[in-house]
């Protein structure tokens, strides 16, 4: 199977490399791009190059992730996360691979009504109201795919951290040696996804011939704080934490107070596997 990856060198991009490079290097033919050897918004290049290499499948790990720059940036974000997700799924079409493309909880409103309404999350087919641009740029992405072409999975991911690129955990990390007192926020609910599940989810249901949209992300429900608390404390490193709400960090875009996503869909798909998100945490620390 030939697998072309775009966005290589982010979180999720690195990721499958490892993985795909340490298990999967007999069954998988793995052509890697990064954002800045080919851009996705230059259509005339991406075409090409996809007529030439002839992929399987197409694996897009590229996306415009600056949330509060997206409030100032708006066409350019518009450019990546629609506009060319667009033009990915009618290359799907015409060349007929596989599309896998990554989206987010910030479609969804996240509102604190939402948090007693739907307390195992937000289900895949819970009405999209996304309160900033960036999540609203993603939710016109995952229309895009949908009303072009059926050979694609939409992966949606909350809070997502791992061994490369930059997360929460690793800003914690940092910030716990250079300080003795943080400040973290504490009216925000939500579910870490470690970048490691997100991938060994995708390769079964690449093996399962899915198609369609599916949360990924760790059992559990938790704040910013409890997350940082439960840091430090695998870590052992003494940090006096004062819990805060969002308004003590005030933001360009708006934050979801509530971002669960439901994996009940996934969890019935063969071989799947849903993480707790304190197993999560304590390996990726491990890995770190």
């Amino acid at each position: 199977m030939k697998v072309l990856l775009l966005g290589a060198s982010g979180q999720l991009g690195r990721e499958w490399q490892r993985i795909i490079e340490a298990g999967y290097g007999d069954e998988i033919e793995l052509i890697t791009y990064t954002s800045d050897g080919l851009d996705i918004t230059h259509y005339r290049e991406m075409s090409d190059k996809f007529r030439n290499q002839k992929p399987d499948v197409v694996i897009n790990c590229a996306a415009y992730t600056d949330v509060d720059g997206a409030e100032e940036h708006r066409k350019l974000a518009r450019k990546v996360n629609t506009e060319a997700v667009l033009y990915l799924a009618e290359l799907s079409n015409e060349l007929d691979f596989k599309l896998i493309h990554y989206s987010t909880d910030y479609v969804f409103p996240g509102t604190k009504l939402n948090r007693r309404e739907f307390p195992e999350g937000y289900h895949e087919t819970y009405p999209a109201e996304p309160i900033n641009w960036y999540g609203k740029t993603k939710w016109e992405g995952e229309q895009a795919i949908r009303q072009t072409t059926e050979n694609h999975l939409i992966i949606r991911v909350s809070w997502l951290c791992g061994q490369f690129g930059s997360n929460f955990v690793k800003t914690m990390l940092k910030l716990g040696q250079e300080r003795d007192e943080l400040q973290i926020v504490n009216d925000q609910w939500g579910s870490p996804t470690f970048t490691e599940n997100v991938v060994q989810n995708c390769l079964n249901l690449l093996n399962q011939e899915a198609n369609g949209t599916y949360h990924i992300t760790s059992e559990g429900l938790i704040t910013w704080y409890d997350f940082a608390k439960a840091i430090f404390k695998v870590c052992g490193t003494k940090v006096n934490l004062e819990a805060v709400d969002s308004n003590a960090f005030p933001t360009k875009a708006k934050r979801p107070y509530f971002s669960k996503l439901n994996t009940q869909k996934i969890e019935g798909i063969e071989d799947s596997r849903i993480i707790n998100w304190q197993e999560g945490l304590r390996k990726l620390l491990r890995q770190l």
